[in-house]
């Protein structure tokens, strides 16, 4: 075994320890602490280890100039004080991944979800050709940590000297890295990747008001946050305008060309837009990613997809779903068919803009 393997194998057995029930059919998913719940529930203050999650990483002096122009957003003008959200299209606009990354002191961190990062450092890499820059895996020398409530950020305070206040602040540190996101509900949000060892340490301070949860109960507060995440049951499905990537910061229109460009611009300045993303309440517990959707008043042919999903109690799920909107306006929109579990739209954290 080799020495990052055996970090991070380190950090999942230090988190089986604790009480983790880690999915038997998918390593990279924590599904509980401690004993099974009897019913779903998502606490005020959290912590949550985002084994999901996987890290690219880009070092050399031509690595900000390579990703500028093959990412949707600005690169170059990216400070070491901030992280932004970016996506990676096909020469045909359409997403193949989103990311959140970061510059540090001597890299650019893109981070994914785990099960797209081997596919997606290959590709990029692939068009490096004379550029200097190289790419590397390290998902397993870093722990992530998703931090959530008013306690988190009391017990943030104990761990860094200065936190970050607004969305997509970072701060670096002795202690690692820590980005502040876009708030679920008004309640804070934070980011922190560190060395195992360090969050190891932490771990007692942390869970000592915070309480450890799985990876689901973190993506619903992306899902609340509005914030989408390519996974692949919609690889190549959507243009960024379709999952609202441009409101929320993931598209800069004024950057140079990256793969599918010229298609996501059209799509901005050409014509009205038909299809958005909405957040939802669905009657099901087993709405996922990829899962069509289907309106009353055209029940032949799906109006939409399931962008992001996750079971939020017993009875339902709260999902981020991508469709036309005149089927929100008109009838009523089903998971699977037009007889299947309605849908229940709620109002994003952010205003669905025309393009100007």
């Amino acid at each position: 075994m080799n020495e990052s393997n055996a970090t991070t194998s380190s950090w999942i057995a230090f988190l089986t320890e604790q009480g983790a029930s880690i999915d038997p059919e998918n390593a990279t998913e924590i599904r509980h602490f401690g004993a099974q719940p009897a019913s779903v529930a998502v606490p005020e203050n959290f912590v949550a280890p985002l084994t999901d999650l996987g890290l690219i990483q880009f070092t050399g002096e031509d690595s900000a100039t390579f990703l500028h122009s093959q990412l949707t957003n600005d690169v170059t003008h990216l400070s070491n004080n901030s992280a932004r959200l970016a996506g990676y299209c096909t020469a045909k606009g359409r997403l193949l991944a989103t990311f959140m990354i970061w510059k540090n002191a001597h890299d650019i961190v893109l981070e994914l979800p785990k099960t797209l990062a081997p596919a997606i450092a290959k590709r990029l890499q692939m068009f490096v050709l004379r550029a200097k820059t190289k790419s590397a895996d390290v998902t397993d020398e870093h722990a992530i940590l998703g931090l959530v409530g008013d306690k988190a950020v009391t017990v943030l305070q104990q761990l860094f000297t200065q936190l970050p206040t607004q969305a997509y602040d970072k701060v670096d540190s002795e202690a690692g890295t820590l980005i502040y996101l876009p708030h679920a509900d008004k309640i804070p949000r934070f980011q922190w990747i560190a060395p195992v060892d360090i969050t190891i340490a932490a771990w007692p301070i942390l869970t000592s008001v915070l309480t450890p949860v799985g990876n689901a109960v973190w993506r619903l507060t992306d899902i609340a946050a509005g914030v989408p995440q390519i996974t692949p049951a919609t690889q190549e499905q959507f243009v960024p305008q379709m999952i609202n990537y441009e409101l929320i910061g993931g598209v800069n229109f004024k950057k140079g060309c990256y793969p599918g460009q010229e298609i996501v611009a059209r799509s901005q300045y050409l014509g009205k837009l038909k299809r958005r993303t909405a957040l939802a309440e669905i009657a099901s517990t087993t709405a996922k990613s990829g899962d069509e959707v289907f309106s009353s008043t055209d029940p032949e042919q799906p109006c939409g997809m399931i962008v992001n999903a996750e079971q939020v109690n017993d009875t339902q799920s709260l999902a981020l779903v991508e469709i036309k909107l005149g089927a929100i306006e008109n009838g009523t929109v089903h998971l699977g068919s037009a007889t299947g579990a309605p849908l229940a739209f709620r109002t994003l954290p952010y205003t669905l803009t025309e393009p100007q």
